[in-house]
């Protein structure tokens, strides 16, 4: 019989209490119940994978998506922090530069604002303010809720990027090199880890 989904978190939080637990049990020397000393070795491998699998991911790999009918599909990683910062207003063909991010805080954007920016959030949240002051009818970046919200944007509008996880990549926008590499390629800038 197949587990109800709807349990399946609950189930796999609880194992992984319990295996911890009993790890620590091992750990101070005190006796457990129902297991043999060998088996001791497997259930510190079991905690560990267990814990693999219970914490959430923080370090994603981003992809840098444009407009399909944009005509950007390379750039360098100095271009790309100087589009990020709202240093660069146009591109070599004159279409007005936009940048699509999720919003700053959150726990995808961590290694965004890490590997970009460099700065704090709410000093990113000051430079956004900065980079969009005198550009009212096409903003310099704009921030959104999700990686749909951004793919959206960016499909909407010739000259627009967005950053989103790579998973979200969807047939509606184009996947823009950074410094010559693809997401997943070996070497490539935005690399979560």
């Amino acid at each position: 019989m197949e587990p109800n989904t709807a349990d399946t978190p609950f189930i796999r939080r609880y194992m992984a209490f319990q295996a911890i637990e009993d790890y620590r049990q091992f750990k101070h020397n005190r006796p457990m119940t129902g297991f043999q000393p060998a088996a001791k070795q497997v259930l510190a491998a079991f905690v560990l994978l267990a814990a693999a699998m219970v914490a959430p991911a923080h370090a994603k790999d981003l992809a840098l998506i444009a407009n399909k009918g944009g005509g950007i599909d390379s750039i360098s990683m100095a271009d790309l922090v100087k589009v990020c910062k709202g240093q660069t207003a146009r591109w070599p063909d004159g279409k007005p530069v936009t940048l699509i991010i999720r919003e700053p805080g959150s726990p995808d954007m961590k290694m965004m604002v890490d590997k970009i920016y460099g700065v704090t959030v709410e000093e990113l949240r000051d430079l956004i303010t900065t980079a969009n002051h005198g550009r009212a009818n096409r903003p310099a970046i704009i921030v959104v809720n999700t990686d749909e919200d951004v793919i959206r944007r960016v499909q909407a509008a010739p000259g627009t990027v967005g950053l989103v996880d790579v998973y979200s990549i969807t047939g509606a926008v184009t996947v823009v090199k950074i410094g010559g590499k693809l997401p997943l390629e070996a070497g490539y800038a935005l690399h979560g880890n």
